[in-house]
C-alpha cells in the first residue's frame, strides 16, 4: 500500500484543530486556483477574481490583528502558505505581498488612521498593496538604495526608481522606501498619485502567473500624512522581509510535496524491464532521499512557527529556514524530474513549472548568499558583507 509523502508525513499529530482547519481552508482555495493553474502559467495570466476568494477565506494579512484581520497563529498562516505553493508559487508569493509586506508595513508601523484607510480593504482583496525596496542596482544591498524623498513645505516630492516590484501594476497603494535627509523611511502611495509609473517585467520564465513591475517615480508629491510614522531606518523593511521569509519557509516545502507526490505516484504506474520503476533500489533511493529532505524542512518551518508565536524568533533562524528549504525544495524538484523521465519536462506534471518558480524564489527576499552570511556572522560574530 502507498503512502503520498503527507501521509507518512503525519504533521496532523502536531496541528491543533484551529490549525487544520485553516489549513482546509487555503487547500480549497488551492482547489480551485488549480484548476487553471497550467493555462495561467502558459499564458503569464493573472487571474484578479482569486483575489476576492483569498479574501474571502480570510487569508490575506491573516497573521495580523483587527482591522478585519484574522488574528491567526504563526502555524497557520505557514501552513496557508504550504498549500498555496503546492499549487503554485505564484499565489503564495500574492499572499506574501499582500499580507506580510504591504499590510504588515502598514500595520506595524503605520498611523491609526493609515491602517484604517487601507487595511480593511487588502483584508478583503478589495484592494491591492505592494512592497517596493529592491531597486535596479540594489538587489541584495538595498542600504545604498538612491530612490530620495525631499521635503517641500508641508509636502514630499520622491523621484527613484524600484525594480521587482510585485504587483505594482495592479495595485492600489504602494509601500515606497526612500532615502530621506533622516535616513530611510516608508510612505504610503496610492498608486494613482500623478508621478507613479508602473510596468510589468515582459519575457519570464518563472513566476509566469504573478506580475513583477518596474516602478518609476516623478516628482510624485505627497502629503506629509502618507509618511509611515513608526519606520525608521533599514530595519523597518527588514522586519517585514522577514514575515515573508517566514512564508517563504513553509511554501517551498509545498512545492516540494507536490513535486515528490507527482514522483510517487508516477512510479508506482510506469513499467519498464517487467515492472514499476517504483520496484527499482535507485528510484526509492531517490525517493526516499526526496522525503527526508522534506520531512526536515517541514519540522523546520513548524519549529520556526512556533518560535515566532512565543515571540522568540530571530532573523537568523529564518534565514537557516529559508536557505535551506528552498535548497532542498530544488533538489526535490530535480529529482521528481528525474523519475519521470521525458514527461516530466511535460505541463503533464507540475513539476518543471514548481522548479522554474523555486528559482525565483531562491533569489528574492535574499539569495543564497545572503542567508549564508547571515547564518555566518551569527556563527563568528563576524560580518563577511
Amino acid at each position: 500500500m502507498t503512502k503520498s509523502s503527507e501521509e507518512l508525513l503525519g504533521l496532523d499529530a502536531l496541528l491543533s484543530p484551529g490549525q487544520r482547519e485553516w489549513q482546509s481552508k487555503a487547500r480549497t482555495v488551492a482547489s480551485r486556483i488549480a484548476e487553471s493553474v497550467d493555462e495561467d502559467f502558459e499564458g503569464h495570466l493573472f487571474r484578479r477574481e482569486y483575489v476576492g476568494l483569498l479574501g474571502e477565506a480570510g487569508l490575506l494579512g491573516m497573521q495580523l490583528q483587527g482591522y478585519g484581520c484574522a488574528g491567526a497563529d504563526s502555524v497557520s498562516y505557514g501552513l496557508a502558505c504550504y498549500e498555496l505553493e503546492a499549487v503554485d508559487t505564484a499565489w503564495r508569493t500574492f499572499v506574501s505581498v499582500q499580507g506580510s509586506l504591504a499590510m504588515a508595513a502598514t500595520a506595524k508601523f503605520g498611523s491609526e488612521e493609515q491602517k484604517q484607510r487601507w487595511l480593511p480593504g487588502m483584508a478583503t482583496g478589495d484592494l491591492i498593496g505592494c512592497f517596493g525596496l529592491t531597486e535596479p542596482t540594489g538587489g541584495s544591498d538595498p542600504g545604498s538604495m538612491t530612490t530620495s524623498a525631499v521635503r517641500d513645505g508641508d509636502d514630499w516630492v520622491l523621484d527613484g526608481r524600484k525594480r521587482w516590484i510585485g504587483l505594482a501594476s495592479i495595485a492600489d497603494v504602494a509601500v515606497i522606501w526612500a532615502r530621506t535627509e533622516e535616513g530611510i523611511r516608508g510612505f504610503l502611495v496610492p498608486t494613482a498619485t500623478e508621478g507613479f509609473h508602473a510596468q510589468d517585467i515582459a519575457g519570464k520564465l518563472s513566476l509566469r502567473a504573478s506580475i513583477q513591475c518596474d516602478i518609476r517615480l516623478d516628482a510624485l508629491r505627497l502629503p506629509a500624512d502618507a509618511m509611515l510614522p513608526d519606520a525608521v531606518g533599514l530595519s523597518a523593511p527588514f522586519t517585514c522581509l522577514t514575515e515573508a521569509r517566514f512564508g517563504i519557509v513553509w511554501g517551498a516545502m509545498g512545492a516540494a510535496r507536490s513535486c515528490l507526490d507527482a514522483a510517487i505516484a508516477h512510479s508506482t504506474t510506469r513499467e519498464v524491464f517487467g515492472g514499476p520503476i517504483g520496484a527499482k533500489q535507485l528510484v526509492q533511493q531517490r525517493l526516499s532521499d526526496s522525503f527526508v529532505e522534506y520531512e526536515k524542512g517541514m519540522l523546520v518551518a513548524l519549529h520556526l512557527a512556533r518560535l515566532k508565536d512565543a515571540a522568540t524568533l530571530v532573523p537568523e533562524q529564518v534565514s537557516v529556514g529559508k536557505l535551506n528549504n528552498v535548497r532542498e525544495a530544488i533538489l526535490i524538484a530535480h529529482a521528481a524530474r528525474e523519475i519521470l523521465g521525458g514527461d516530466g519536462i511535460t505541463n503533464a506534471y507540475p513539476v518543471m513549472r514548481h522548479l522554474a518558480n523555486l528559482e525565483s524564489v531562491r533569489t528574492y527576499e535574499g539569495t543564497d548568499d545572503i542567508h549564508t552570511l547571515v547564518i555566518g556572522r551569527a556563527l563568528t560574530g563576524l560580518a563577511a558583507f
